[in-house]
């Protein structure tokens, strides 16, 4: 069966308002020792960085991949600062056609950065025009129809091109090959969120005690972005309250508010997850069933609903289907029934 894209999905975990977009985009790192968490991924980037700084020449093509909101479109902002050189950002389905890719690349200064967000959803023609200007700094375009066409080359000052994706897999190989840094983002650890949330309450002028700290951090799926956000509506409720600091109560209210429990489920969460145990008793089961049974396309259940229940241990993909972990079935207060004992046996 053939695999749907999926849509922007409207659960409060996921979804970007313009203005939250703007939050972000104010919240975000300002150098590179305030990013925090990703210790790797900054230690390759930064061998890279000061390579090219030494050498005097632009940075190797860089592909960051990873679950969503881990900070790759602030990381290219960082290697663009590290550079001090241009940032230019698009996105892989906004350049439909080979010229809305020779207009950007024709306009860049040498060394400047494009950074190309869902880099796998490129138009195959783009893709294919994009591979000589990564390797050779030079496009080749086709002027003309039939015997009147010719291949005009143009020459392009060397630049770097910084690619974000969620899903590598889809990324052809000649275009993977064609970066010299691949580096994939993490989840987060409680104590780096923690680190994230304190500098965005300080940026939001509000105080959280340290138990609603550990808390916020704990429920906020291992993701910044995420934390952001619940730190946002958590703003809002304590003005609402006319209180300056976040207690327990607040945070209890705003977290109740939004329905997401202590482990950082949130209410789509809690609805595979008793889909999978209520109606086909934990499992396995196959992804176009499960899809069907909670009217979700098969991307958005593989790419948003899946990796964080995975990430904690509540859901296993198998050969024969997904299964719900022991685990699930205790945290939902469910009786875990004994061919799934049988099953998570065989696993094992």
């Amino acid at each position: 069966m053939k695999k749907i894209k999926p849509e922007k999905t409207d659960r409060i975990l996921e979804s970007v308002t313009p203005e939250e977009q703007k939050l972000f985009v104010s919240l975000r790192a300002a150098d590179w020792e305030n990013f925090c968490g990703q210790k790797a991924v900054k230690k390759s980037l930064r061998v890279a960085i000061d390579a090219a700084k030494k050498r005097k020449e632009a940075i190797e093509h860089i592909l960051l991949y990873g679950p969503p909101g881990l900070g790759k479109t602030t990381l290219a902002h960082l290697i663009g600062k590290e550079m001090r050189v241009n940032v230019r950002v698009t996105s892989g389905p906004a350049l439909e056609r080979a010229g809305d890719l020779a207009s950007i690349l024709t306009n860049l200064e040498p060394r400047d950065i494009l950074f190309i967000d869902e880099i796998h959803r490129l138009n195959k023609v783009v893709e294919e025009t994009l591979y000589p200007a990564m390797e050779d700094y030079a496009l080749d375009l086709v002027i003309g129809k039939g015997p009147a066409a010719r291949t005009l080359r143009l020459d392009l000052p060397p630049f770097t091109i910084v690619g974000a994706t969620t899903r590598i897999g889809l990324l052809s190989s000649p275009m993977r090959d064609r970066f010299g840094v691949v580096a994939r983002l993490s989840f987060y650890a409680p104590a780096e969120l923690e680190e994230i949330i304190k500098h965005g309450a300080k940026k939001l002028k509000i105080k959280l005690d340290s138990q609603s700290l550990r808390e916020l951090a704990k429920r906020s799926r291992g993701t910044p972005r995420v934390a952001l956000r619940l730190l946002k509506r958590v703003r809002d409720v304590a003005d609402l309250a006319g209180k300056e600091e976040v207690d327990q109560a607040i945070l209890a209210e705003s977290l109740s508010m939004l329905e997401v429990d202590h482990q950082g489920l949130d209410s789509s969460d809690r609805r595979l997850l008793l889909t999978l145990i209520e109606k086909f008793n934990g499992g396995p089961i196959g992804i176009e069933t499960l899809a069907a049974a909670l009217s979700e396309d098969i991307g958005t259940v593989e790419e948003v609903l899946e990796p964080y229940l995975m990430q904690i241990g509540f859901l296993k993909r198998t050969p024969r289907g997904r299964l719900a972990t022991p685990s699930a079935f205790k945290h939902l207060g469910k009786v875990l029934p004994k061919q799934l004992q049988q099953e998570e046996l065989f696993w094992k």
